[in-house]
């Protein structure tokens, strides 16, 4: 093996995290990833890799990078057919593959004795996609919250809602902890007295089963009857054990009070913040149509029911089929592939005949290289994600 002056997967994930950088500034600014970053970087990975299998005297390393960065862009460009990828993203991971076929092993520590980072045992750029993936929510809540703040900031009062709707909160913290004391209740006379013989995993699945059933019935009490049970209950807890319970409900109250703000970013804000009305003289390929559009026999509508709110219809109106009733033919879909010109020319032709409205709902293009370069760095100085949550889950119930 040759001596390297520089070892080269350093210089490969320099140029990674460079322009993962780069992509992420002209993504967020110009909403593309330019090609001349891209290629460039892919025939330079490869030419890199080649250098250092020769240096290291293992050709067999320059194949493998060459399979590996050929399955990552056919896996890339399925996603980019099914319309979930932009043609830059694909690229992008392309080059990754690359530049950095195998983790390259910067750093290493520990954390309560567990080794970092942790690798999975497929290839590192499947770990990259996967993080990529995972760090797009954090990454969409804050996208989300700087748009409404720039340019809709009317939107800031719903999101702070939750806020304002405090009282309803103390009360499910309350019927929450009143469901949580009964179930520790039961569950340790069921342990003390084996009435049945659990394992540790099965315990915490019935605990969060009664805890569900038990809010839900305790919630749907008449107000007086609820009130005093609550009341006694959260009494009787603050006396048995008052500072776990105590921090306990000042956790939870906190919890309820993020996930009904998530809960407002992720639907009613970011529907607003992310959408906004074109005329269709005004549209150009590669925008994003915020509904598919369907024909059913001479209709032409928008399909604007979320998956969630067809579940929700299905059980009110107890009728299964609604989850995923005929909607007729797609004439347009909503994937991230964007309007090409045909579809453009359809949209006109349909608002000419006056099928549809004059103003089309568009969706802004939310950047997902920001979210590949925070999975690259989650990559390199932490690890697989999914492995670590499974490891997390096997620690848990075994």
């Amino acid at each position: 093996m040759i001596n390297m002056p520089f070892p080269i997967p350093l210089l490969t994930t320099i140029l990674a995290i460079a322009a993962c950088l780069y992509a992420s500034y002209t993504d967020m600014t110009k909403g593309i990833i330019p090609n001349k970053l891209t290629f460039p970087l892919i025939g330079i990975g490869i030419a890199l890799n080649g250098i250092y299998a020769f240096l290291i005297g293992n050709p067999w390393y320059w194949v493998s990078c060459l399979i590996i960065t050929g399955v990552i862009f056919g896996l890339g460009y399925l996603f980019w057919k099914m319309g979930a990828w932009a043609g830059g993203d694909v690229k992008l991971f392309t080059a990754l593959a690359a530049l950095i076929p195998f983790y390259p092993a910067l750093i290493s520590y520990s954390v309560f004795s567990v080794n970092f980072p942790l690798e999975a045992s497929y290839p590192f750029t499947l770990t990259i996609i996967i993080n990529s993936i995972l760090s797009i929510l954090p990454f969409l809540l804050l996208y989300v919250l700087f748009v409404s703040v720039k340019t809709k900031p009317h939107l800031l009062g719903k999101l702070i809602a939750p806020i304002k709707a405090w009282k309803k909160n103390v009360v499910y913290t309350l019927v929450i902890t009143s469901a949580v004391t009964f179930t520790i209740f039961i569950t340790q006379q069921i342990v003390n007295y084996h009435i049945i013989l659990l394992i540790n995993y099965q315990i915490i699945l019935l605990s969060l089963i009664l805890i569900y059933l038990l809010s839900l019935v305790i919630s749907k009490l008449p107000n007086q009857v609820k009130a005093v049970l609550i009341s006694v209950v959260t009494v009787f807890a603050l006396f048995y054990n008052f500072k776990i319970t105590l921090i306990s409900m000042v956790i939870l109250f906190v919890s309820i009070m993020i996930i009904e703000i998530i809960k407002q970013l992720l639907t009613t804000v970011s529907k607003e913040a992310l959408q906004d009305d074109y005329s269709v003289k005004d549209l150009r390929d590669g925008m994003i149509l915020a509904y598919n559009l369907y024909q059913k026999e001479d209709e032409v509508y928008w399909d604007e029911k979320s998956f969630f709110q067809r579940i929700s219809e299905a059980f009110k109106k107890k009728d299964m089929t609604l989850i995923n009733p005929y909607k007729g033919k797609l004439l347009i879909s909503s994937l991230a592939a964007g309007l090409t010109e045909e579809d453009i020319k359809l949209l006109k032709k349909l608002q000419m005949d006056e099928k549809i409205k004059i103003n089309v709902r568009i969706k802004r293009g939310v950047p997902f290289a920001p979210s590949i370069f925070i999975g690259l760095l989650i990559s390199l100085f932490i690890g697989d994600l999914a492995f670590i949550l499974q490891q997390i889950l096997y620690k848990i119930l075994y």
